[in-house]
């Protein structure tokens, strides 16, 4: 049997729909693939930023019973935590405007944490406090979860947005939606030098 030429442009034709489809299915697979990495990441570092958050009120009673006439630092630590914990962002429509929001609300909660911690300086017996240095070894190590799970967020982020925006996974991105993803970016605190006087 001899194929036609009609015959033979049908076949191209539906070859090409194929290797499209194919090229299609597998590049959305991988982004979708690449996009749960990311979701698991960023539920990964909120629960570093619950657990911390989780930490403030036996860290608070703690406190007060040394230090009471620390009201002021009290106050604004609570309303620091309230404000952090009420803040949510949906993994999915991780925007540059949300993720600031998010991380000038940590920024809040660190800062009045950081107050919290400086009291100890003044009242020995709270040096000395077995709770006290407990709930402090915590929070430390829960700092340092924080930022280990911020950097795999990073990680994890920087290898989506390549996914997603180089060629031709860039094409099919658009066709299905699939957007780059903001990472953490430095505290704004921590993009000045400290001054040092001697």
């Amino acid at each position: 049997m001899k194929l036609t030429k009609t015959n033979k442009v049908l076949i191209a034709i539906v070859v090409v729909i194929v290797l499209l489809v194919g090229c299609g299915s597998s590049q959305y697979n991988g982004m979708v693939k690449a996009e749960e990495g990311l979701t698991t990441a960023w539920s990964n570092v909120e629960t570093q930023y619950q657990r911390r958050a989780d930490l403030i009120p036996n860290l608070v009673n703690t406190v007060k019973g040394y230090a009471a006439h620390e009201e002021g630092t009290f106050k604004e630590l609570v309303e620091a935590r309230a404000k952090a914990t009420q803040i949510t962002v949906d993994p999915t429509q991780l925007t540059p405007e949300k993720m600031k929001e998010f991380q000038a609300a940590q920024g809040q909660l660190s800062a009045a944490l950081g107050k919290l911690l400086a009291i100890q300086e003044n009242y020995p017996e709270l040096k000395a406090n077995e709770n006290f240095l407990e709930l402090q070894a915590q929070l430390e190590g829960t700092e340092n979860r924080i930022n280990e799970s911020r950097r795999i967020y990073n990680q994890t982020v920087q290898e989506y947005n390549l996914k997603v925006r180089t060629f031709p996974a860039n094409i099919f991105a658009g066709i299905f939606g699939f957007t780059s993803k903001t990472k953490f970016e430095a505290e704004e605190a921590a993009k000045q030098a400290p001054k040092v006087e001697f």
